[in-house]
């Protein structure tokens, strides 16, 4: 079904009507409009008058505060000043005179001073002394070492089992001196006792055990003196070790004996005799 458009307001009208019933419609509510009688407009009211408030009036006071004291100021004092005492009178130093010198004379025409001339060593006097005074101080030192070298007392102490040409006895070997300590002896306070520990390192029963033991220094040397000796006796089960103690032959004051760290030990076996 086919409908044609209006030209006017552009909407779709049926084949079967000539003019658009939309603008007829339009046209018609017009008209009537036109036709009615004009309404006035509503007149707006007029805002009422401001009318300011009263003005604000303050309510009397019940209680009103008595004036303040007028201040009245004291009277006027003319100060008092106290006489001041008078400085007391200049000290009158008594007038100094100035020294006296005798004038110098001025020395008489063609006098000559002469200067004292510097006393000064020469150079090789100077040399000489030096080197003669550092010969001195070397030769005096070389002197005082040597008389103290020559005046100190001989330390050597005997060990009869040490002598040269002793026989070694062949349990020597097994015996072991350690552990070695000085002491002061109870009994005699100038005298030193020795404590020590001797060891059977063999499987034999040794009875009768007896030897001679030097002690020496840690730097222990031909020509050294050696520190004191001393002689054990006990009996020794086989692998057996013992504290002991005994009276030590020496020169040496306790204070004077090593420590226990430089002390070496050389043992001389005397008994049992072992073929």
């Amino acid at each position: 079904m086919f409908t044609w458009i209006c030209p006017q307001c552009g909407k779709e009208v049926p084949p079967a009507y000539t003019d658009c019933p939309n603008c007829a419609e339009r046209a018609a509510q017009a008209a009537q409009q036109a036709q009615a009688p004009a309404v006035p407009a509503a007149q707006p009211e007029p805002a009422p008058a401001y009318v300011p408030p009263p003005p604000f009036q303050q309510p009397a006071a019940q209680y009103q505060p008595p004036p303040p004291p007028q201040y009245q100021a004291p009277p006027y004092q003319a100060p008092q000043y106290q006489p001041q005492a008078p400085p007391p009178p200049p000290y009158n130093y008594p007038p100094q005179q100035p020294p006296q010198y005798a004038p110098q004379q001025p020395p008489p025409p063609g006098y000559w001073m002469p200067q004292q001339p510097k006393k000064n060593l020469p150079t090789w006097l100077l040399t000489l002394l030096v080197a003669g005074g550092t010969a001195l101080v070397i030769f005096g030192a070389i002197w005082l070492f040597s008389a103290h070298s020559e005046s100190k007392p001989s330390t050597a102490v005997e060990n009869p089992a040490a002598k040269p040409g002793s026989a070694t006895n062949p349990i020597q070997r097994n015996i072991e001196v350690s552990g070695v300590r000085f002491d002061v002896d109870p009994k005699n306070k100038a005298k030193v006792i020795v404590k020590f520990v001797v060891t059977n390192h063999s499987g034999m029963d040794l009875s009768g055990l007896a030897g001679n033991v030097t002690l020496w220094g840690s730097t222990h040397k031909s020509d050294e003196d050696a520190q004191g000796s001393f002689s054990f006796a006990t009996n020794l089960r086989p692998f057996e070790s013992k504290d002991l103690e005994a009276p030590l032959s020496t020169k040496f004051k306790i204070y004077e004996m090593p420590d226990w760290q430089a002390v070496t030990t050389d043992v001389q076996i005397t008994a049992p005799v072992v073929q």
